[in-house]
């Protein structure tokens, strides 16, 4: 019998398609067959978790979303509040403009150790929108006066969750509804 040819190596015996080189040809391919099925059942390629989206707002400490720097993590209708609280920062800025609290705190005021320890985020998904629960203590010594229900609703855009609005379930306000009278009729 003489030696034969496979893949670059001599097997004495043994035809192409067998042999350590073959299993792991065969094993490389059922591998990537195996990926391509989990990405045909997992649907198109999507954004991360919803709740890290809002997670960055709380941890490693609290973010003011109001901030220009962060208005890339928001979309629509939550956006429209923010063109007019600029544009009456813009126009009086030596008054108070329309938003002057943390949103997602429901608050002015609180302890970042306590919002870290105490923050717990569940969320619901319905196709490319989501609703993400954020519930925490703003301060240590406890009580219903200092916890707080959030429910933030997010889209995704361009494989990116974006926060299209922020609601207080314990005090009762949207902020896409709130109004901002200072910056109306600068439009």
């Amino acid at each position: 019998m003489q030696p034969m040819h496979c893949n670059g190596c001599e097997i004495a015996g043994i035809g192409p398609g067998h042999g350590p080189r073959a299993k792991t040809e065969e094993n490389k391919l059922q591998r990537l067959l195996a990926f391509v099925a989990l990405l045909v059942v997992a649907g198109p390629a999507c954004a991360g978790p919803a709740s890290d989206a809002v997670k960055f707002f709380y941890l490693p400490e609290v973010k003011v979303e109001s901030d220009p720097q962060y208005r890339s993590r928001f979309t629509e209708p939550v956006t429209k509040l923010f063109a007019l609280n600029d544009e009456a920062q813009r126009k009086n800025p030596d008054q108070l403009a329309c938003i002057d609290f943390a949103p997602a705190l429901d608050a002015q005021d609180f302890d970042q150790k306590t919002v870290s320890r105490t923050l717990n985020l569940t969320e619901t998904r319905n196709g490319d929108e989501v609703t993400v629960i954020a519930t925490f203590d703003l301060f240590p010594d406890g009580g219903e006066e200092v916890q707080r229900e959030m429910e933030w609703s997010l889209k995704e855009i361009g494989g990116e969750w974006k926060v299209a609005d922020i609601a207080s379930r314990t005090h009762g306000w949207t902020l896409s509804e709130l109004r901002c009278i200072a910056g109306e009729g600068l439009e």
